[in-house]
């Protein structure tokens, strides 16, 4: 008896085990904390340029909201706030079934807005999927998918041209540079080494002349001595 009682309260356990992690392999994550504070940063500056709010939120495949947030705030949604007369808004939601289940595991993402933004809001839906946000990657982190979506939504509106983008703004140089001095010949700079070596060859060259000058002058000049000298002693012979 006491064996029965043994073995039923392993497989209780064992199945409330198995069901504990089912449940928890059902669960959509939401986004971390440094996910979501950096997110909402990122937001308000784009709202702060664009004069357009931007949101997101996660959903359960049941309808419970995991994760909701915008530029106004982790939480804060901006749908119907009076602080946003233009938002847009990433839309998510995840529903991942249980193993014994034929049905897939699936993600729905829609871009919602204010009325402004109603022929935009297909466009910018589909452009998410340029980024790596397609339904694959809401499924495999949808925390970090829907908080990029909206990060992304900013960056998609330019591109739309529905807002201009911010001006680069650049300092006027103080004064206007001086005219850089006329560059010369590369002509004497790739050649002066054979230049040099040349001029060093002529140099030499025009002093063996010299010299050669020089001492032919001086065999003429020592062979008029010698003639003169020896018709001095012819005359006196005679």
């Amino acid at each position: 008896m006491w064996g029965g009682i043994a073995v039923v309260a392993v497989l209780v356990t064992v199945v409330a085990v198995g069901a504990r992690t089912e449940d928890n392999s059902l669960v959509v994550p939401p986004p971390t904390a440094t996910e979501q504070n950096d997110t909402v940063a990122l937001l308000r500056d784009a709202a702060e340029q664009q004069d357009i709010c931007y949101g997101w939120e996660l959903k359960q495949g049941g309808g419970d909201v995991v994760s909701a947030g915008s530029n106004l705030g982790v939480g804060l949604s901006v749908v119907d706030h009076p602080q946003c007369p233009r938002w847009l808004r990433v839309a998510a939601t995840v529903d991942y079934t249980p193993e014994s289940s034929e049905a897939e595991d699936f993600a729905r993402v829609v871009v919602d807005g204010s009325p402004e933004f109603l022929y935009d809001l297909f466009k910018l839906e589909t452009s998410l999927s340029r980024f790596g946000l397609d339904g694959a990657a809401f499924l495999a982190e949808p925390g970090w998918a829907v908080t990029r979506a909206a990060v992304s939504l900013s960056l998609l509106v330019v591109e739309r041209g529905v807002v201009s983008p911010e001006p680069v703004v650049t300092s006027a140089p103080i004064a206007a540079p001086s005219p850089l001095p006329a560059a010369g010949s590369d002509l004497w700079r790739e050649r002066s080494g054979w230049l040099i070596g040349a001029t060093g060859m002529v140099l030499i060259a025009v002093l063996l002349v010299v010299v050669g000058l020089v001492e032919r002058r001086r065999q003429r000049g020592g062979a008029a001595v010698t003639a003169r000298r020896g018709k001095g002693r012819a005359r006196r012979g005679r």
